[in-house]
């Protein structure tokens, strides 16, 4: 008996100048993502004064859905994928609903900032390390607990569901930027009143940071959640070849190297945690191979 095995094809067939640039992009997208959001993880877990302080233990949780997103690139970008109903060689909603993870991280994040300095007798009294790690480990749950009885449900039901994650996320995203106006008034007025030192700058440091990085997330993933709006809703909306020429997914998926890399710059701290725990010692290990191959003693065989 003859059996073939399927192969899925490439998301592009080559046959254009501008194909080899898409998949050549999306290797180069994916390797970025992978190295930098890795590195952001690294130095966190490498750093213990980090790790005691709660935003850290967020921007811990969106940079590995970041590297995870990353690395579902090579196979979203690089070959033939079309998630949705009907699906094409899709991956039952798992990889695209990584950005989910980070939806309701940042939300939970901005709600942790918020009453760190509004009501910061309430906040170290009952927010502590164990909560937000809970708090992070529930972001996960909820979002693959839904996908899991939305892929085991007839499709009927799973649209349905579908159709239902769409409208809470409305509500959240409804939620992130409610609560970005209100840290950004508090970062001007309630800080402004707080006594100086470090205590206020690390306060305001962290505010910067989560309202800069949301502002930056929901810019990059409106238009597709607003394309996804408008095609289950109308005969609208834009539909493309595959996940790989899929600009408005394209741009979703640029937060996972926007994400950390405004972590990085917003952060000194953190800065110098990747920089001691990650490259600094790829650069020096890096040195020494060299220079032990400069100065290595010249041999000839007899």
């Amino acid at each position: 008996m003859n059996s073939s095995r399927y192969v899925i094809p490439f998301s592009v067939d080559f046959s254009h100048p501008e194909d080899y640039f898409i998949f050549m992009f999306h290797v180069l997208f994916a390797t970025s993502v992978a190295l930098f959001a890795g590195s952001v993880i690294i130095g966190i877990l490498a750093t213990s004064s980090l790790l005691r302080q709660n935003r850290f233990i967020f921007m811990l949780n969106t940079s590995i859905s970041d590297t995870l997103t990353g690395l579902s690139v090579y196979y979203l970008g690089l070959f033939d994928v079309q998630e949705g109903y009907p699906s094409r060689n899709g991956t039952y909603h798992l990889l695209p609903s990584l950005l989910g993870v980070n939806i309701m991280t940042f939300m939970f994040a901005q709600f942790d900032r918020y009453f760190a300095v509004c009501h910061p007798f309430f906040y170290g009294r009952f927010i502590s390390r164990p909560f937000v790690t809970v708090v992070c480990i529930y972001c996960w749950f909820h979002v693959y607990t839904q996908i899991l009885i939305q892929n085991i449900v007839p499709v009927s039901k799973a649209v349905q569901i579908y159709t239902f994650s769409i409208i809470s996320l409305q509500i959240i995203v409804v939620t992130k930027v409610a609560m970005t106006i209100k840290l950004y008034i508090v970062a001007r007025f309630q800080l402004a009143r707080d006594p100086p030192g470090e205590e206020r700058e690390n306060k305001k440091e962290s505010l910067r940071i989560i309202i800069i990085v949301v502002i930056c997330f929901l810019i990059l993933w409106c238009p597709s959640f607003v394309n996804i709006i408008i095609r289950q809703t109308t005969p609208y909306g834009l539909l493309s070849r595959n996940e790989a020429t899929n600009l408005f997914a394209i741009m979703a998926r640029f937060n996972a190297l926007t994400t950390p890399a405004l972590y990085v710059w917003a952060s000194p701290a953190l800065r110098t945690a990747v920089l001691r725990a990650v490259w600094w010692k790829v650069l020096s290990k890096n040195t020494v191979r060299i220079d032990f191959v400069k100065h290595a003693p010249y041999s000839r065989k007899p």
